[in-house]
């Protein structure tokens, strides 16, 4: 359940980035007190819930302002018996460029505690943490959370179906790189109602959880907030979907049908 759901995040937060710099909209697509709530079904079953917001900081780095994104995921219902989770998890980024600065994670998973920093100095093309100092390959790299906000507000006006990118994210002691696949266009039914989306497809590795043929899908609003509305991947038994349930704070309105 636990790699499911790191696997789902990274999905969510892998959208655009390639090894290059990619130029970015004239400004960010999210706006303070933007608020997002998803819930992650096994089936039927609701099997956990995070909620992703944004908010004013009053730290600065390198004399910097910054916006804190803040997310909080935890287990529901009978998943919440045999394997609780609540974690926790913080991304400084500058108000410009979208970079990270700095992260840090709480996370408590059963019995299993961690918590981990890291300060990312990008024209170092560094990032230092509690678990060492680790080269970065391009001065674009990112939490998963930071990740999640920087591709939303990348411009990608003259992207086509096929098109692939690849983004460089730093997680626990190693900095990885996940592919994506732009597919297309469809229309999503939410609880939100319908709502015209871009489809995407994350690189996943297979293993004990995923079949071997398994794809993670995503869908991103088509319009100027590009909110992920869902995302699925088939599992041995079964499939899991990440939904969103509530949008609150929004820039701009959702490309309802």
């Amino acid at each position: 359940m636990k790699k499911l759901i790191i696997t789902l995040t990274a999905g969510l937060c892998s959208l655009f980035a390639t090894a290059q710099e990619l130029p970015l909209k004239k400004e960010a697509v999210f706006q303070e007190g933007e608020v997002l709530q998803y819930k992650l079904r096994y089936g039927f079953i609701t099997a956990a819930e995070a909620t992703i917001k944004v908010s004013n900081s009053d730290l600065k780095f390198d004399n910097k302002s910054t916006y804190k994104l803040t997310v909080d995921a935890q287990t529901s219902g009978t998943f919440d018996i045999f394997y609780k989770i609540r974690d926790h998890y913080d991304s400084y980024i500058d108000k410009t460029d979208l970079l990270p600065y700095f992260y840090q994670e709480n996370i408590r998973e059963a019995s299993y505690r961690r918590q981990d920093k890291a300060r990312f100095t990008q024209d170092a093309k560094k990032v230092v943490s509690n678990r060492g100092t680790f080269t970065t390959p391009t001065n674009q790299t990112f939490d998963l959370v930071s990740a999640y906000y920087f591709a939303r507000s990348l411009d990608i006006s003259k992207i086509k179906t096929g098109d692939k990118f690849k983004l460089n994210y730093f997680l626990g002691d190693e900095i990885s790189a996940l592919e994506v696949e732009y597919v297309g266009k469809e229309t999503v039914k939410s609880k939100l109602g319908s709502i015209r989306c871009l489809k995407f497809s994350p690189s996943i590795k297979p293993g004990r959880i995923f079949k071997k043929d398994s794809r993670l899908y995503l869908w991103v609003t088509d319009d100027g907030n590009r909110v992920p509305v869902k995302a699925q991947v088939e599992i041995l038994v079964g499939a899991v979907t990440m939904e969103l349930k509530s949008a609150d704070g929004l820039k701009y309105a959702l490309a309802k049908e």
